[in-house]
């Protein structure tokens, strides 16, 4: 169990318009520990965690902060009382050094009451050094790497004096070796503070946890010790039922060559070959910077290629523009669906439709009845959560607006789908079924499978 008991949730209530996101859920939180939150997309994990982070109001119920009773009102409130949380998506300014993140809002003042930036590199640099951090406090935080502006969000919370952080997903955009840097500051970490950790990678929760709290669909599940459970329990606490064989092995063959790219070259890609066949799912990894992502931008046409061809069903395509690579049947899903993926302040109706316009259009006339159709099958075959279509997408949990992306993707016809980190954010149901087991339906109602079968391996050596 750890040190004294810190945090202590009873029947949380949490009602939106028509939702009930949160039904009479518990949480208890020691000092010391990493205690794991599980569950689904639209399990309730990040409506909890604002509410902890006083992001939300709870609707009902009690939270009690070392024993007493708590209702924040403000982030700033929670903060005032060592509750910190590092976002999924970064939340810090781009032009503002290090320094000037850290202590935003808090910046330290001398006699004249003007900004004493002596003291805040100072204070600020001797955080980063806390946590083994090379960088230095007067950086500015666009030219941190992903990696080092994620340890940047963990200092900041130590310069609040922080009991209690909450970590969303930490590990989403991180390689293994940053992984393993940032797991040494949470082992430091944890050792006078608690920390709730978010992540859908189950490999993580069980390498990392002292204990686990699972939900589903806004319940409370269960809480166990991490050397109390396994894998497959986890899992069918969170989906409600007995999960096997996530992955199966599938017997594959070889078919035809449905892309091929020949001596793709750009500023970090390099006479780059690669082929992918008919059914087939072609893996292509390396460290971040290595130009991985780069190169799905440039088979997509969302960067220029120096030079290079790009073959679809064996004929030359022009794909210097996504509108050109769409057309020639290849669908793209990026990493940061905020900013590549998603039209947030649009809804999810609009979201998915809006890169198969043509085909709902007659003239300049929407079919709108058409749209809906397919909106609602796409819907129900990712299994998205939503309570309707006119939903705006930022207002879905990660998970399902990854699941929004791949609807968009979909619904455009696209036989070749270039996936840049599918699963982030998207639960171990989601990532086992409803994705690589999708069977859309054309406008006849024809179903047609897409059968993944062979992961290999490249690189831009290959």
């Amino acid at each position: 169990m750890g040190g004294r008991l810190v945090l202590k949730l009873e029947s949380i209530v949490k009602t939106f318009p028509g939702v009930k996101a949160l039904d009479g859920v518990h949480l208890e939180l020691y000092e010391g520990e990493v205690h794991a939150l599980c569950g689904e997309n639209g399990a309730g994990k990040s409506t909890l965690m604002k509410i902890i982070a006083g992001a939300q109001p709870y609707t009902s119920g009690a939270m009690y902060l070392n024993g007493e009773k708590v209702v924040f009102h403000s982030a700033r409130e929670a903060e005032k009382s060592g509750v910190a949380m590092i976002y999924q998506e970064f939340n810090m300014v781009p032009e503002l050094t290090v320094a000037e993140n850290m202590y935003l809002g808090r910046l330290p003042v001398n006699n004249f009451k003007k900004v004493d930036w002596d003291k805040l590199f100072e204070e600020a640099q001797d955080n980063l050094n806390h946590l083994g951090l090379k960088f230095s406090s007067k950086t500015k935080v666009k030219n941190l790497s992903v990696a080092e502006a994620q340890m940047t969000e963990i200092a900041k919370c130590l310069t609040i004096g922080a009991k209690i952080i909450i970590m969303d997903e930490p590990t989403a955009a991180l390689a293994e070796e940053e992984i393993k840097i940032l797991f040494g500051i949470i082992e430091e970490l944890k050792k006078g503070i608690a920390i709730i950790y978010i992540s859908h990678r189950m490999d993580e929760i069980f390498k990392i946890s002292d204990r686990l709290t699972v939900f589903r669909d806004g319940r409370y599940v269960a809480s166990k010790e991490i050397n109390e459970t396994d894998y497959d329990d986890v899992v069918s606490m969170m989906v409600g039922r007995n999960v096997s064989n996530l992955y199966p092995v599938r017997n594959y063959k070889a078919q035809e060559v449905v892309l091929e790219a020949k001596e793709i070259n750009s500023r970090n890609v390099h006479d780059m070959n690669l082929k992918l066949h008919k059914g087939e799912i072609l893996g292509i990894t390396g460290l971040l910077g290595s130009g991985t992502i780069e190169l799905s931008k440039l088979l997509y046409g969302a960067i220029p290629m120096v030079s290079g061809e790009v073959f679809v069903h064996g004929m030359k395509k022009d794909c210097s523009a996504p509108v050109k690579a769409l057309k020639a049947g290849i669908g793209f899903v990026s990493d940061d669906r905020k900013q590549e993926g998603l039209v947030l302040i649009r809804n999810i109706r609009e979201n998915i439709s809006m890169s198969s316009l043509k085909k709902l259009t007659k003239g300049i006339h929407l079919n709108t009845r058409l749209e809906t159709e397919r909106v609602n099958q796409q819907v129900q075959s990712l299994n998205i959560r939503i309570s309707s279509a006119s939903q705006l997408a930022g207002k879905l949990s990660g998970g399902n607006q990854q699941k929004i992306v791949f609807a968009k993707v979909l619904e455009a016809d696209s036989d070749i789908l270039i996936l840049n980190e599918p699963t982030r954010g998207v639960d171990v149901g989601g990532e086992g079924g409803n994705i690589c087991n999708y069977q859309p339906a054309d406008a006849k109602g024809e179903k047609h499978s897409y059968d993944f079968h062979r992961f290999t391996r490249a690189d831009r050596s290959q």
